[in-house]
């Protein structure tokens, strides 16, 4: 097979909404287009948890059909999108920082054929994506 192609980075944002909050959110997949721009499209095939696939249609670009394979209230979830050989992996964190503070966390972890140029890619609106999860979990959070 080769030398095996990885690219992982970390995008953070730190926030006054609680963890329950942030995970009302997430847990709602079909709203997760009224806040990230990156979502055209997405359905859930079954529940919010470990197993359950979902299809979501980046603006422009074909649907691209994912797995959830971690899931854990109010602290973690993690989706697998496979693409060929690619395999993209995207862990989003909720972490206390205590005194009213959480970070929500999006960890990529892209392996195989062009992960180092796909990756990037994937990741690109992550930052907005972020900010635009925080503003809805703090207008939430009142």
């Amino acid at each position: 097979m080769g030398e095996e192609n990885v690219w992982r980075s970390e995008y953070a944002i730190e926030t006054s909404a609680t963890a329950e909050t942030i995970w009302t959110i997430f847990r709602d997949v079909p709203g997760w287009k009224t806040w990230n721009a990156g979502i055209e499209q997405i359905n859930i095939d079954g529940p919010f948890a470990a197993g359950t696939w979902f299809t979501m249609k980046p603006p422009g670009e074909e649907a691209l059909r994912s797995q959830l394979i971690e899931v854990r209230e109010n602290a973690c979830f993690v989706d697998v999108t496979r693409v060929g050989d690619l395999v993209i992996e995207v862990a989003h964190r909720i972490e206390s920082l205590g005194a009213a503070r959480t970070r929500i966390v999006y960890a990529v972890d892209a392996r195989g054929p062009q992960a180092s140029e796909i990756g990037p890619a994937v990741a690109s609106d992550f930052p907005e994506v972020l900010a635009s999860l925080a503003k809805l979990a703090e207008s939430d959070n009142k």
